[in-house]
């Protein structure tokens, strides 16, 4: 059953437009956008956010990690006042602090549905996993202020779509309903808006089934490996699977396929 999560840290004493709950039973947290009806993501809560998911992947208790808004819309972006109050030296921490479910060494997923734009956007690709209801668009909107995307939109995105679609979406502030994510490869599944809890319940529950040693160094190699030449990528994944095959978890995984069982995995 969730419960409020509890931080020691002060500057997480009172939380910014979102709240955070765990279920240690199901080994999960959620991190909740809660400022309806858009959910507007201010400046002061993108450091709370990096802190949270920080805090939470010191979090033995939590193996996965889901972010999604409260309503009918994920997020429809920052504090547009915001960027122009904050400092040039707060203002060069933003791409860092909306990184920070990237940096989280466990799977996290990312339930979109609404308005998904800007940083609610760049955070979202910042997930694992970004499972879209019917009623998602994304969109980074900034060219209409006369701005660029500042928290890693266009970088991370071109990585997925490439430069023209990326053009597309920037230069235009096009927005990209949901299906067009999974077919260009933004999102990972796009359903029913009716059915996107269910369906990012049942991902948890797939993910909890692996080995957490085995998925932890499965995203560490990916996201390090993304830019790197295939040379140093097929280094690197030969160096990681010869250090899995020295864990626990892979002997396991072997008597457990070949005694026909469920393995227990327990992360060593």
């Amino acid at each position: 059953m969730s419960e409020t999560y509890s931080f020691t840290d002060p500057r997480l004493a009172e939380l910014d437009g979102f709240k955070v709950t765990i279920d240690p039973a199901k080994k999960r947290a959620d991190v909740t956008l809660s400022r309806p009806p858009l959910n507007v993501i201010s400046m002061p809560q993108r450091d709370q956010l990096r802190l949270v998911f920080e805090t939470l992947d010191a979090d033995e208790r939590v193996r996965i990690v889901v972010l999604s808004g409260e309503g009918e819309h994920f997020s429809s972006g920052g504090n547009i006042k915001g960027f122009m109050e904050a400092s040039p030296e707060h203002v060069s921490k933003l791409a860092w602090n909306v990184a920070a479910p990237a940096r989280c060494s466990k799977p996290v997923i990312a339930a979109n549905r609404g308005y998904t734009f800007g940083v609610g956007f760049e955070i979202s690709l910042a997930c694992d996993f970004r499972i879209v209801s019917q009623t998602c668009f994304y969109a980074l909107p900034e060219q209409k202020l006369g701005q660029i995307p500042g928290s890693g939109g266009s970088a991370r995105l071109q990585k997925i779509v490439g430069v023209t679609r990326t053009k597309d979406i920037v230069m235009r502030s096009k927005r990209i309903p949901g299906k067009t994510a999974v077919e260009w490869g933004i999102a990972t599944e796009c359903v029913a808006d009716g059915e996107l809890e269910a369906t990012v319940d049942a991902l948890v529950d797939e993910l909890l089934e692996f080995s957490p040693l085995a998925q932890r160094t499965a995203k560490k190699m990916l996201n390090e490996t993304d830019d790197a030449f295939l040379t140093t990528a097929i280094e690197l994944e030969g160096l990681n699977y010869s250090r899995l095959r020295q864990s626990e978890d892979f002997k396991e995984g072997v008597e457990a396929f070949h005694a026909k069982r469920k393995p227990n995995f327990t992360g060593r």
